[in-house]
């Protein structure tokens, strides 16, 4: 008995060291990557000898009550993780911004757009990059060796999971950009990282922007819904009804005119004439743009660029004759607000657009305001920083 107790503790001590591989799991003996209450029994044995320290104790106490935890990403895939996770890969912005909301540390390594963007994300940025968010570098990622990889669903396969599943690191892929699905996504990640509590502040921050919204629209059943052009990036690239935009717009008591444009394909755009949105006459256009076209974000300070975007799109040929042209009704709103699962903030931008009457009081710069502050922890004061909308004056 005394020598199976001595195989027990080494085994134990072995488990419960720092530096041990991902797949093993501190105080499970028999290998099956749980801590069953026979094997938390003996450790609590093994702890009363002073084999294995308080601290080891309450580590296999932790993970006998907490895990194993099985969770499905947005690509239906589902993954078990068998302990608390301590080194995070991080390719998807969406998810990094998600992360500081909740609390989530230990992140070890991030894609080339975080790690160029000192500004949101200054303490990310100086971590190692690991490649693009669709092109990684699978052999940075497998030296650092990290338990977790946290992807955008669009990343391929053959571009991350063939070459890093070999290592048994767990693949999630997340997109939380779209209303519909965000909240049940920042509950699965406030699951992973059991930071559950954090998750549901977040949620009911932005359900308390958005339902007010809904409510409002929802009292006034008089009010006509305005027809909106959203422009994606491109021009003449319509977001449709797969997009994130598409539920936005609707949200904030819009109709999106590209709705119901190629119903059986598989995009968020539907590439369309410039006749065919004169024909359609907006009373609303909406551009999405791109940091590659002009400079906005958190990293721009001068709405010059903004100005002659807009000037240029109702310039276009044929556009003088729209409802939203004639009378200047045309906006421009940044990715920041409008592709991040933050997007309830966008949301709010959209219903002043669309509503201003109903909506005079409502202000979505002291609401982004907030956003920064409360759950960014950011020192940015939007103020005198950042060009998110343009026009700015609502």
């Amino acid at each position: 008995m005394r020598t199976y107790l001595k195989i027990s503790a080494i085994v134990l001590i072995i488990l419960a060291a720092s530096s041990i591989a991902w797949g093993a799991v501190p105080g499970d003996l028999d290998g099956d990557n749980i801590v069953s209450q026979e094997e938390l029994l003996k450790s609590e044995g093994l702890a009363k000898e002073g084999t294995i320290t308080a601290d080891q104790l309450d580590e296999i106490q932790h993970i006998h009550d907490e895990y194993p935890r099985t969770f499905v990403d947005n690509s239906n895939k589902s993954i078990t993780i068998n302990k608390p996770i301590q080194k995070i890969i991080l390719l998807n912005a969406d998810c990094a911004e998600v992360f500081r909301c909740l609390g989530v540390k230990n992140i070890i390594g991030v894609d080339s757009n975080i790690a160029k963007d000192g500004i949101f994300f200054p303490e990310l940025s100086k971590l190692s990059e690991v490649g693009s968010s669709f092109h990684p570098d699978c052999e940075a990622i497998l030296t650092l060796d990290p338990d977790i990889v946290i992807a955008y669903t669009g990343v391929k396969k053959e571009e991350l999971d063939d070459q890093i599943d070999v290592a048994d690191i767990p693949i999630a892929r997340f997109s939380a950009c779209k209303v519909p699905t965000r909240d049940d996504q920042l509950r699965t990640l406030g699951y992973i990282f059991e930071e559950e509590d954090s998750a549901e502040e977040l949620i009911k921050f932005y359900h308390n922007i958005t339902d007010p919204i809904i409510r409002t629209l929802r009292d006034a059943p008089s009010t006509r819904d305005p027809t909106v052009y959203i422009e994606c990036y491109s021009e003449f690239k319509a977001r449709n009804s797969r997009s994130g935009a598409q539920e936005m717009c609707a949200m904030a008591g819009g109709m999106n005119i590209a709705e119901d444009l190629d119903p059986h394909g598989q995009g968020t755009t539907s590439q369309v004439d410039p006749e065919w949105i004169v024909a359609q006459n907006p009373d609303i256009i909406i551009k999405v743009v791109s940091g590659n076209e002009v400079s906005c974000g958190y990293d721009e300070d001068d709405a010059s660029e903004m100005k002659s975007l807009r000037d240029a799109i109702m310039n276009r040929p044929g556009f003088d004759n729209i409802t939203a042209v004639k009378e200047n009704r045309v906006y421009l709103i940044a990715p920041d607000i409008c592709d991040r699962s933050c997007n309830a903030i966008g949301i709010a931008y959209l219903a002043k657009w669309l509503h201003h009457d109903l909506f005079k009081d409502l202000d979505p710069q002291a609401i982004h305001q907030e956003y920064l502050t409360r759950f960014q922890g950011l020192d940015y004061d939007l103020s005198k920083q950042g060009v998110f909308v343009y026009p700015e004056e609502i």
